[in-house]
């Protein structure tokens, strides 16, 4: 199955204006998540960039982007309609979308994703999860947590629930969810097209329009978090840590 990964990228953060644009370690951050992703070996990968200022920034480092309308709703949004410029033949059978604001990624995060949609022909869309044991991060509704079908087992399972509140058994560990969708084609278009669920709207996470649905999720557990960068205090962490690295 043809693979095209799409990163959507905007300035407009609430929290932390112009992320996409911040650099790390020299290099902005938009264009730290398209080399890992690039580093995984499926092939395009395209930021699907809500401003111009997107699209000259990257272009210095060799990366490709597409401008899409800014008042997209969601990221699936943007990434549906960057998806229809690239691929207007709809060639590609995968859709990958990858948050821009993940500098962590790894091509071992990538890959897990589009595996697990792959080996299950019954699941629309595949995404991630890594098991925590972070006491803070259970009871953070800032965390999102996936609610799995059966015991741990090292293999992908069905999504039955998301949520921001904190698993109602304390079992010393729970499945922190990764933002990285890998969507059938088909199921991208159908999800696009849904209107908000309530219990979306209710809970503020867009994968519970894609449940309630009834759209089989699948998500493939991985050895290694990657948290998302939301505030100046997870910026400098992020910055602090790459320091280190070198």
């Amino acid at each position: 199955m043809s693979v095209l990964i799409i990163i959507p990228a905007r300035m407009a953060s609430t929290r932390l204006p112009g992320k996409p644009l911040a650099e790390i370690a020299g290099v902005p951050m938009v264009v730290c998540v398209a080399r890992a992703a690039q580093s995984a070996g499926f092939g395009k990968v395209v930021i699907a960039a809500a401003e111009q200022e997107i699209i000259d920034a990257v272009s210095l480092y060799g990366v490709r982007a597409v401008l899409t309308d800014p008042d997209l709703p969601s990221g699936s949004d943007r990434v549906r309609a960057a998806a229809q410029v690239i691929d207007p033949r709809g060639m590609a059978e995968i859709i990958v979308n990858v948050q821009g604001d993940m500098p962590e990624l790894s091509a071992d995060h990538v890959r897990a994703v589009i595996t697990a949609l792959r080996e299950d022909p019954s699941a629309a869309i595949a995404t991630l999860a890594f098991e925590s044991q972070n006491a803070t991060e259970r009871d953070d509704e800032n965390v999102v947590k996936v609610v799995l079908d059966g015991p741990a087992t090292g293999k992908p399972a069905r999504a039955i629930d998301f949520s921001r509140r904190a698993p109602p058994i304390d079992a010393g560990s729970f499945w922190h969810h990764i933002g990285i969708y890998a969507y059938r084609r088909a199921a991208l278009e159908r999800f696009c097209a849904l209107p908000p669920s309530e219990r979306e709207l209710r809970d503020r996470l867009e994968q519970l329009r894609a449940l309630d649905d009834g759209m089989r999720i699948v998500c493939a557990p991985v050895a290694r978090d990657c948290p998302g960068i939301d505030s100046p205090a997870d910026l400098a962490r992020i910055r602090a840590l790459r320091k280190e690295g070198n």
